[in-house]
């Protein structure tokens, strides 16, 4: 795809690759957003043929099947390959024309297909008999040395997924029920729901504890507030009553104990008074306040303060979007 774009001027293909990449990264998560994106990438360099594959993958995934098939037949046209093959008769298939997947299937394309290429050719010749109501004959496309191989490819648990639903449409649920295991064991990136469709099929129900959690809980917290409410509302007026009676009580035995503490006070001062007129001392002898170096009030030593902060923190940056994000459902050509 790179070496295409370099036929394009250099700013033309940055535009370009940049619109490709988003395709990429959204066809899974946002197929419309991806179909958009792609239709901007197709306004700027239709006679890029890694471009028309890409606009026809984006239509196919929003399921703009007559769009798909146009630029796959166009991409094929450009490049002479026929990896998309069996892509495009499954776009056959999604514009109702199961017939016409079929005859693709026997078609001396499929030949020179590599291996992958022909299993995604006879799951899609498969699915044509199911879409014409020959469940049996789906079955039988099914079966072939593939199948009946251990190994494990990238395709496998695709193959055995589509062959066990295959024999859970005609009634064989034990053997679909088989396959639907096998197809678990191989699908190890989790292309297929066959762990579902198992648990499905052996009445196993999962429950989500994290709710049931949270219902405890909030259950839980209505009860507390009901009994503490319960609790303020019974004695409040006679608990009132009792604590300002404690605070009054309180509050007299204060005034006595600083009562009694003033007189004592008193009596001291006097008692010394009179000891001091006895000896003939003058009865003033303070002592002299401590006197800093200047002979003035000590002074105490200046707070340490914390400085001041005259770093500012360096704002993040970041890099804006080299383009536009296009709007949903855009301009088709």
């Amino acid at each position: 795809m790179r070496q295409e774009l370099m036929s394009l001027p250099k700013t033309l293909a940055d535009d370009v690759a940049r619109n490709l990449v988003m395709v990429a990264r959204l066809l899974d998560e946002d197929p419309e957003q991806a179909y958009a994106y792609s239709r901007v990438a197709l306004r700027l360099a239709s006679r890029v043929a890694a471009v028309r594959e890409a606009a026809g993958f984006a239509s196919y995934a929003s399921e703009r099947y007559a769009e798909a098939l146009a630029e796959f037949r166009a991409t094929r046209r450009m490049t002479g390959t026929v990896e998309l093959w069996p892509v495009m008769a499954d776009c056959e298939r999604g514009l109702g024309r199961p017939e016409r997947a079929l005859e693709m299937a026997g078609a001396p394309e499929v030949h020179k297909l590599d291996k992958a290429g022909q299993v995604e050719m006879r799951l899609v010749a498969a699915g044509a008999r199911q879409d014409m109501g020959q469940a049996e004959a789906a079955v039988v496309t099914l079966q072939s040395s593939e199948l009946a191989s251990h190994a494990v490819h990238p395709w496998t648990a695709r193959l055995r997924y589509a062959y066990a639903d295959a024999l859970l449409a005609v009634g064989r649920e034990t053997e679909a029920r088989d396959w639907f295991a096998k197809a678990a064991e191989a699908d190890h990136n989790g292309t297929t729901d066959a762990s579902d469709r198992l648990a499905q099929m052996d009445g196993v129900e999962f429950v989500d504890a994290f709710d049931g959690s949270e219902e405890d809980a909030a259950a839980d917290s209505t009860g507390t507030a009901d009994s503490t409410g319960t609790a303020d509302s019974t004695g409040t007026a006679d608990e009132k009553a009792a604590g300002a009676e404690a605070e009054d009580g309180f509050a007299d035995a204060d005034e006595a104990d600083d009562a009694g503490t003033a007189d004592d006070a008193v009596t001291a001062e006097d008692a010394e008074d009179a000891e001091d007129a006895e000896d003939g001392e003058d009865g003033e002898n303070a002592e002299e306040p401590a006197t800093g170096d200047d002979g003035g009030a000590p002074t105490a030593p200046p707070a340490a303060g914390d400085d001041d902060l005259t770093d500012e923190a360096e704002p993040s940056s970041f890099l804006d979007s080299p383009f536009r994000a296009p709007a949903p459902g855009g301009d088709r050509d």
